[in-house]
């Protein structure tokens, strides 16, 4: 494919000229040169992670007891706690293998995407499926996913920072012959480079290099190195983590002296306290935060929501204010046009079967409407205008497909209007066609003060219907040179385009989700006053006042901050408002959560707690800058991802109150016996086989559980509110204590009674297994009492109780096993006994749920 296309225009990109490769050509070049990327972070293969598991201290203190076991000639309590490591490193494998895959997923997800031209249609395809020869057709906001080469561009400004480290954006313009590869950098090149940043304009560009053999690539290894920052939650669980590594192994220092001490055997000793560090070990806690955060992603991406940055599911349960785009997050964003007004006619667009003409004293209103917007639009007010203009101008002299445009003023913080100059194929003047808020075009058109008092009345009258209106002007030049503003143009009025873009249907009962859950929703839209008024009505918000962008403008930081407590709707604001706006949430406390989508979003995006950038028409820079990417860019997904963060950090609270929970009696009827002189209960089989319990417990049986009734009817929690604090921490270490009161007390009393060790060693192992899984059913709510949550789905819960009873039974009534597990022969009445103590243990906590006013459903 060469690099000369006569039928482009340099300064005028069209793809519709484009052919591109075809669907096979690009799968061959894929096969050939691999995907298009650059050398990364290690990912975990399963070799890695079947490694990483057989480093893990559960799995080497396994080793360690079934070797001491080999050295007393106990070769089949050796050979079965080696049956237990290859199980350990099954299921642990699996857990985390399903995690990666999880994790993968959502990486593929999230990575940037790339519009190409095959076949000579557009194709939005991965970033990382981008092929040599492939068209690119590029425009503001996106991330160049390899280094091409310029056919056509118009106005095209690249920054190439991640490369030069220059801040300042660098003009491009198309290829010619003889020009030769050059570095990134300076000014007129026709040349753009993967992972640089589209800041303006339009290009088709054509890849010649992709992955480790474009520019990044050639440095991508120095990106191996980089660690991921660790969240909160992470070093939280981390620091829990060590805290309780540093007790166990000190008790275990303990009682390996005290039972060397006192009753004079080593290494029986140092079996007692392998068994003990394998029970206070708190392996789970890293496990289940990872299995969390990851498997909470992917039930959030099901939402149409993605995590590009999982701090922000830490943080969506915290969220106090949301702020939120009015067009198409709010709303349909299927704008049609509903009125346009000239002088002082109206027209009301009827329904499409109505097959009236549009009168003549319109035309020329919507012809230049049509002129002051794109040939191919991507935006949906310029789609809607064109769908009007093939409505009635079809096949008139108002529709000029043989001009061509030669200059182009854009959209400023100035001045919100663009204004088109095009050649015409008669006469010597250009004709300029300007359209945008109907307060540019006024003060474009210098209008006097009767005149602008009457278009003013008329958008009012309008934007009261939630109608979106845009003013229309033209104008005529024949001087030599382009004006340096849009003011130095004689303009004159044509009229206005009022666009209707409906109400989103789910948005008012979302809305008033949000408020019920404590969150205050704002909005901030570049609308008139009066149109975003009508539709915060319309939706539910509460909008008593409105603040604009000139009045924002007005204020200082701290009257801005005083003003903002009081109001939900903010008008006609660009992103550098919403920059201020969010920036004077947060100084007054607000967890904030904010959408965007254009390339000026990106900086109070990231200044957000929690960025949202849309997916549908959101630019790849706002994506980048953003925690999650709103796949739907509907507001009722982004209310699902907080109830559904709401309900991830609840959970993961459970299964870690539950591991300390069941921790304290493992540990403590590890350990006391020692100090009360009595036989030993556990052994590491004993700890082995609760471990098939409380892993698949915490991180699949909590993971899965249903959110609390009040979920979405509290307040969010505070930011800083950690995991476990004193009132949860007290909670755990109580359900723990009660357990290991009853299961040794029960040890106690049957040895008082001359039982043998191996009966009363059975007895209180049941009554810990009965104590574990009702433990389980327990947490898994502390809203609902036990007996209500048994109505609430959840499989995994009794698939976990069904392989525990059923293991137990074994280990009780089969000879073979219950040797192993050094159990005497089970008594009926003993074992109910046990069972009835195992389920008295937890029964206080479900007591307690009542006296706190709970109710059963």
């Amino acid at each position: 494919m060469t690099l000369e296309k006569e039928m482009l225009k340099p300064d005028r990109p069209d793809w519709h000229d484009v052919e591109g490769l075809t669907d096979t050509e690009a799968a061959a070049r894929l096969r050939i040169d691999g995907y298009n990327e650059i050398p990364g972070a290690r990912r975990r293969t399963l070799t890695v992670i079947v490694r990483d598991v057989m480093t893990e201290p559960m799995f080497i203190l396994l080793l360690a007891a079934a070797a001491i076991y080999f050295l007393l000639g106990d070769n089949a309590e050796a050979s079965i706690l080696l049956s237990f490591v290859i199980v350990v490193i099954g299921s642990t494998v699996y857990q985390e293998h399903r995690t990666e895959r999880v994790l993968e997923a959502l990486r593929d997800m999230t990575s940037p995407r790339a519009l190409v031209v095959r076949g000579g249609g557009q194709q939005r395809i991965p970033g990382r499926e981008v092929v040599r020869g492939d068209m690119l057709v590029l425009v503001e906001g996106d991330r160049v996913p390899a280094d091409a080469v310029i056919l056509a561009q118009r106005n095209l400004q690249v920054d190439e920072s991640l490369l030069t480290g220059e801040s300042v954006p660098v003009g491009k313009r198309h290829w010619l012959d003889g020009d030769l590869r050059l570095q990134p950098g300076g000014e007129d090149q026709p040349y753009v480079y993967s992972g640089t940043l589209v800041v303006q304009g339009t290009a088709i560009a054509e890849v010649n290099a992709t992955g480790p053999k474009s520019t990044i690539g050639t440095i991508g290894k120095s990106l191996q190195g980089i660690e991921t920052e660790k969240t909160p939650l992470q070093l939280q669980t981390g620091k829990m983590v060590r805290l309780l590594a540093a007790l166990g192994l000190l008790l275990c220092a303990l009682l390996i002296v005290v039972y060397g001490l006192t009753r004079g055997d080593w290494l029986d000793g140092l079996l007692a306290g392998i068994t003990l560090a394998m029970a206070t070990l708190p392996e789970e806690f890293p496990v289940v935060l990872t299995v969390f955060l990851a498997l909470g992603a992917w039930r959030i991406s099901r939402r149409r929501v993605l995590t590009r940055r999982v701090p922000a599911i830490e943080t969506l349960g915290s969220a106090t204010v949301l702020c939120v785009d009015k067009t198409g997050t709010l709303t349909q964003n299927s704008m049609n046009v509903h009125t346009i007004v000239t002088g002082e006619a109206l027209f009301r667009v009827p329904d499409v079967t109505d097959t009236a003409p549009l009168p003549e004293t319109f035309h020329e209103l919507l012809e230049f409407g049509i002129l002051a917007s794109e040939a191919d639009p991507f935006d949906p007010m310029e789609k809607a205008m064109h769908a009007l203009a093939q409505r009635y101008l079809s096949g008139t002299e108002h529709l000029h497909d043989d001009w061509e445009l030669v200059y182009e003023y854009p959209l400023s913080a100035e001045m919100h209007a663009i204004s088109h100059v095009w050649r015409s194929t008669h006469g010597d003047e250009y004709v300029v066609a300007s359209k945008g808020a109907p307060e540019s075009i006024a003060d474009l058109c210098h209008l006097d003060a009767a005149s602008s008092a009457q278009l003013a009345q008329q958008v009012e009258a309008l934007s009261s219907q939630g109608l979106r209106v845009l003013g229309v002007a033209d104008a005529r030049y024949s001087g030599k040179e382009w004006p340096s503003i849009q003011h130095d143009f004689a303009f004159r009025l044509l009229g206005l385009i009022a666009l209707a873009d409906p109400l989103r249907p789910a948005v008012p009962s979302a809305i008033a989700r949000c408020h019920a859950a404590g969150i205050r929703v704002v909005m901030m839209t570049g609308d008139y006053p009066g149109t975003a008024h009508t539709i915060a009505r319309e939706a539910g918000l509460r909008a008593d006042t409105l603040m604009t962008g000139s009045e924002i403008d007005g204020c200082d930081e701290a009257e801005l901050a005083a003003r903002i407590r009081t109001i939900n709707i903010f008008a006609r604001v660009v992103p550098e408002h919403k920059l201020k706006i969010v920036n004077a949430l947060k100084a007054d406390g607000e967890v904030v959560a904010m959408t965007g989508d254009g390339v000026n979003d990106a900086p109070a995006l990231k200044a957000s707690h929690i960025g949202i950038a849309m997916g549908g028409r959101g630019t790849d820079v706002a994506r980048e800058a953003a925690s999650l990417v709103l796949l739907d860019d509907d507001f009722t997904s982004i209310v699902e991802a907080i109830r559904l963060g709401r309900r991830i950090y609840d959970n993961l609270r459970k299964a870690m109150a539950y591991i300390l929970a069941i921790h304290v009696p493992i540990a403590g009827m590890a350990l006391l016996p020692v100090f009360f002189g009595w036989p030993l209960i556990f052994f590491p089989v004993h700890i082995a086989f609760l471990q098939f319990i409380i892993d698949p417990a915490c991180s699949v049986v909590f993971e899965a559980e249903r959110e609390e009734t009040d979920a979405m009817l509290r307040p969010p929690r505070p930011l800083d509110e950690p995991l476990f604090g004193v009132w949860n921490l007290g909670l755990s270490l109580l359900q723990g204590t009660g357990v290991l009161i009853w299961a040794i007390a029960l040890y106690g009393i049957v040895l008082s009674r001359g039982a043998t060790a191996e009966d009363a060693r059975a007895l209180a192992f049941t009554a810990l297994v009965i104590a574990n899984i009702t433990l389980i059913f327990a947490n898994r709510s502390w809203k609902r009492t036990l007996f209500a949550s048994l109505h609430i789905p959840n499989r995994a819960v009794w698939w976990i109780t069904g392989g525990a009873l059923l293991f137990l039974a074994l280990a009780l009534f089969e000879p073979q096993l219950r040797q192993l597990f050094r159990f005497g022969e089970a008594d009926i009445a003993g074992l109910l006994l046990a069972v009835v103590a195992g389920i008295a243990s937890v029964a206080w906590f479900e007591l307690f749920k009542l006296l706190r006013g709970i109710r059963f459903s």
